[in-house]
């Protein structure tokens, strides 16, 4: 039996927060908490060790970029969908710099948001269309003035880079999986051992890694 996905959901509207944690519940996942409130989210988090958070970015006791941050502090493994009623671009860029996994607007569908949630459990960088390329944006930005590099880069295979080319042009690992005749699996598998490599946590870091080292432009 395949273990269920745990899952913490964190919004200052109850009626809201039910509702979500219900839609989880339903298709499966395992709700491990609910919370309004960040600091407490931070807390719980540490004894229940949710494999996903869904969060909301307005708290009324600290900002869900401040819970990222607490959160990735005490379990540097978790995964952050940030579900919130904001698409600003700067409370988008700052969540996600903040260590975000993805963004879903609260406006998504309840088929969108449960795909989100698997996405994001996957591993994947998972964005409300159009949010996506405004952090691709942001990070190309970025390496254009990229910070010294104090050690040589680990060696990847060159399936890895090949990998990582295609997660740095935004391609799902679906698609990647599809240009590269290999499984969704097999592509997972690749970008879990190049984050292993390279230190990094997530898609997103990874996505800013491959970026800076031009492999967008190949």
């Amino acid at each position: 039996m395949t273990e269920r996905i745990r899952v913490m959901v964190v919004d200052d509207h109850p009626m809201w927060r039910s509702g979500v944690a219900r839609d989880l519940a339903e298709a499966g996942y395992d709700v491990v908490a609910t919370t309004g409130e960040g600091r407490q989210a931070v807390r719980i988090a540490g004894a229940t060790r949710p494999d996903v958070v869904v969060l909301d970015l307005q708290l009324p006791d600290i900002s869900g970029v401040e819970v990222i941050r607490g959160l990735r502090a005490a379990l540097p493994d978790v995964r952050v969908l940030m579900l919130s009623a904001s698409g600003e671009q700067q409370s988008v860029l700052d969540a996600v710099k903040a260590g975000a996994a993805g963004y879903l607007l609260k406006s998504a569908a309840p088929d969108e948001f449960l795909a989100a949630v698997a996405g994001t459990a996957a591993g994947e960088a998972v964005f409300t269309p159009g949010l996506a390329g405004l952090v691709l944006g942001e990070y190309r930005r970025l390496a254009a003035t990229p910070e010294p590099a104090d050690r040589a880069a680990p060696a990847l295979t060159d399936r890895e880079t090949e990998v990582l080319r295609l997660v740095a042009k935004g391609l799902s690992y679906k698609q990647i999986a599809e240009r590269l005749t290999l499984s969704h699996r097999t592509v997972q598998n690749h970008v879990q051992n190049t984050l292993g490599k390279l230190q990094l946590h997530n898609r997103v870091e990874l996505t800013r890694y491959a970026i800076e080292q031009g492999l967008d432009q190949l």
